[in-house]
């Protein structure tokens, strides 16, 4: 039997970079409830913008946050670990929060920020 552990930390510093919505890559986020993974960061269509949240969960480190459009949560697929879109837990597995990240609009172009 393995030991739970954590793979990883949170960024140690702050996050700033931008994408591109036009690019084919990043086509998911064209739909509510579609999302991205670029630099560690979920990045999900929400009904009044855009989202964002580290893709590490805070339960063991696990680098498998995904987004839930129909319960609008984060969501990590290792050990069912839930947060709203704000980062507060809702279950056992995510008390203590999830890491989110400013998101900002121009254009075509998306900023994440710390």
């Amino acid at each position: 039997l393995g030991s739970c552990k954590k793979e990883a930390t949170t960024p140690s510093g702050p996050v700033d970079f931008t994408i591109n919505l036009n690019d084919a890559a990043n086509a998911a986020l064209a739909t509510n409830g579609g999302y991205v993974v670029s630099n560690g960061v979920v990045i999900a269509k929400i009904a009044n913008g855009y989202a964002a949240a580290t893709v590490i969960c805070s339960h063991e480190g696990k680098q498998q946050i995904t987004y839930r459009s129909g319960s609008n949560q984060w969501y990590c697929t290792a050990h069912g670990a839930t947060f709203n879109i704000n980062g507060s837990g809702v279950n056992g597995n995510a008390s203590n929060g999830l890491t989110i990240y400013n998101t900002a609009l121009t254009g075509s172009t998306l900023r994440i920020y710390s």
